[in-house]
């Protein structure tokens, strides 16, 4: 091709796996960057000259000023948790214009009695809550498919939004109070989102025309996905998983845009794995390893950058990883965090699962299989060695290389980059 390609970036676990970093590296070779799903429950994590940035609703790419950075249709979004974003950056001297911003008038809007619902319901559920960030995010999409939705452009008629939420309010307050909740008033619902708006209102378009005239006028584009595949609504570890479409294809649904559009699409992948909240997780490191996990969890600041949660922390998981590239598709791989198994000891490697006296190469997707199955592990040497200098593969201690390597060989999907440290210049590029 005569120029970069339009890419997906998606994470390939269960979260959290460093997508903000690279986002980040390649928004410098992009035009528009767009975040396509999922709302203020994600955070990515970007260190530049030292300085953390962490980002929940805004696109990695505002850090470049030249970027027009889009939060797509595909969305859920806290006006007031928006605007408390735009403030911080501000703080640091990031301060994005209508030209650097774009937020979809298809994108749906969380009020308070979205939050109000999602914190009741996981409280009622007791140990079996799926562990949600109580942010409201599941909810918001509830509504959205319910068609009761509340959508930004709703806010340019105040009469049809004061009537939409008033819809919404008899049944959220019925549910509210069956569960030990105050009933909420249409003002107190919508005054704070109100006020909100009217801050934001130059930055609302159409984003899916935006970007599709963008295409077409041969700019880059990025899309950034927020959490992972193993939490897609309907192909991850259903029910513990989140309430959008996590996976690649999600990013062009988000948008109306057909898949000719995209020409790369990148897996991104700790060198370990993690996940938060509630659900299985087979490779985690509990009883005889809970201390190896422990360690993991500090060398890696293994703490949700949203909700400040510890994160479960355990080996790579190959068999999800082949599940990941299947479903999305996946180009390349992106092997996040590779310094944090610095000193860890032999390195174990999940490369199948056994399950009622069947091996399988993939994850098991039942639930009981998910709870039931073995995993078969690999052991390969650890490493002592500082890695975060290398900026070349072959300057990796062998061990390295080797764990690499066999990842690679065992999932099928070339690794193109490795991130050997937080900083945003501490990668190996292959």
């Amino acid at each position: 091709m005569s120029q970069e390609p339009n890419r997906i970036i998606v994470g390939a676990q269960w979260g959290d796996e460093g997508k903000g970093k690279l986002v980040d590296r390649l928004a410098s070779r992009a035009d528009v960057v767009v975040r396509y799903q999922g709302g203020a429950n994600a955070g990515h994590t970007l260190v530049v000259e030292g300085r953390k940035t962490v980002l929940h609703l805004v696109p990695s790419g505002i850090l470049h000023g030249d970027k027009l950075n889009v939060i797509g249709p595909g969305c859920v979004v806290d006006p007031v948790a928006l605007l408390h974003e735009l403030d911080g950056l501000a703080a640091v001297g990031i301060n994005p214009t209508p030209d650097h911003l774009l937020i979809a008038r298809q994108a749906h809007v969380i009020l308070s009695m979205h939050q109000h619902l999602d914190r009741a319901r996981e409280a009622a559920a007791g140990d079996a809550k799926i562990g949600t960030t109580g942010r409201g995010i599941g909810p918001a999409y509830e509504d959205l498919v319910a068609r009761r939705g509340i959508r930004f452009g709703d806010f340019f008629d105040p009469a049809y939004l004061r009537a939409r939420v008033e819809f919404s309010l008899q049944e959220k307050n019925v549910l509210l109070t069956s569960l030990g909740m105050s009933a909420l008033s249409v003002d107190e619902v919508l005054a704070p989102a109100e006020l909100a708006f009217e801050r934001l209102r130059p930055f609302i378009g159409d984003a899916g025309a935006v970007v599709s005239k963008a295409h077409r006028d041969g700019r880059v584009l990025l899309f950034e996905g927020a959490q992972g595949t193993m939490l897609d609504v309907l192909h991850g570890t259903y029910p513990f998983v989140t309430s959008s479409s996590t996976i690649a294809a999600g990013a062009l649904t988000s948008l109306g845009l057909g898949p000719k559009v995209v020409h790369e699409i990148i897996g991104v992948s700790k060198a370990y794995t993690t996940r938060v909240g509630s659900g299985p997780f087979p490779t985690e490191m509990v009883g005889v390893e809970a201390e190896w996990g422990e360690r993991l969890r500090q060398a890696g600041r293994e703490f949700g950058a949203t909700t400040g949660r510890p994160r479960r922390c355990g080996w790579l998981d190959v068999p999800a990883l082949r599940y990941s590239a299947r479903i999305n598709g996946l180009d390349s791989i992106a092997l996040m965090k590779t310094d944090v198994l610095q000193g860890l000891g032999p390195l174990k490697l999940c490369v199948a699962y056994t399950f009622r006296g069947q091996t399988f190469d993939e994850l098991p997707m039942t639930p009981e299989a998910l709870v039931e199955a073995s995993p078969v592990y690999e052991t390969f040497e650890g490493f002592d060695a500082d890695i975060t200098g290398c900026r070349r593969f072959r300057d990796l201690p062998a061990s390295v290389q080797r764990y690499v390597e066999a990842v690679e060989a065992r999932v099928g999907i070339p690794i193109t980059f490795l991130s050997v440290g937080p900083g945003r210049d501490e990668n190996v590029d292959r």
